[in-house]
């Protein structure tokens, strides 16, 4: 992307998020309201991930899984069938509603709408090992969604990881505004779907 093109679609970006959080401001609510009722810990979710040039932020998330369950000594990657979910948290995560406040993030330029999904520093750490080409991810603003998250599904292993970097790579290699919004409109149909992604 040339430097029109960034500006382009960072404008986007803070436009479509506030618009975003505008229209489904209904649809917070209720979900604010159904985990409140649970009454079995916060609504939300903060975990320190690394962003762009390597700066870390705090992704915001509903929370899926019941308290304490990110507690261990050596973080865990989370499955599709978790057993730490909550019911509710099940449901919020197949549909990818519990990333909903991750339009914040693109708001304040933690994020973008489109590219790589943003990881903990631990296991970037773990990638390194296997390819130090993750520095170039830093480039890129982290996305809500990306060509690995369409095609690659849910990162949930070492090896999925590796395939889900050398696809961000290529992103990098080849975006375009015409990329992004072919990324986003396949995300949306497969998530309305019903399709895991």
């Amino acid at each position: 992307m040339n430097l029109f093109q960034r500006i382009i679609k960072r404008l986007f970006d803070v436009f479509c998020s506030l618009v975003g959080m505008l229209l489904l401001s209904p649809l917070f609510l209720y979900i604010y309201i159904r985990l409140r009722m649970q009454g079995d810990g916060p609504v939300m979710f903060e975990q320190e991930r690394v962003g762009y040039k390597g700066k870390p932020f705090n992704i915001l998330k509903y929370r899926t899984m019941r308290v304490g369950s990110d507690e261990n000594e050596e973080p865990n990657l989370a499955t599709k069938d978790d057993a730490r979910l909550t019911p509710f948290g099940r449901f919020l995560r197949e549909r990818h509603l519990d990333e909903l406040p991750q339009l914040w993030n693109v708001f304040v330029g933690d994020m973008s709408f489109v590219g790589p999904r943003p990881e903990r520093k631990f296991f970037i750490d773990k990638i390194m090992q296997h390819n130090t080409d993750y520095d170039y991810v830093y480039l890129m603003r982290p996305g809500l969604t990306s060509p690995a998250s369409v095609y690659n599904g849910y990162t949930d292993t070492m090896e999925k990881m590796l395939i889900r970097l050398d696809m961000d790579l290529e992103y990098l290699q080849k975006r375009s505004l015409w990329l992004d919004i072919k990324i986003i409109f396949i995300t949306v149909y497969y998530i309305l779907k019903g399709k895991k992604i």
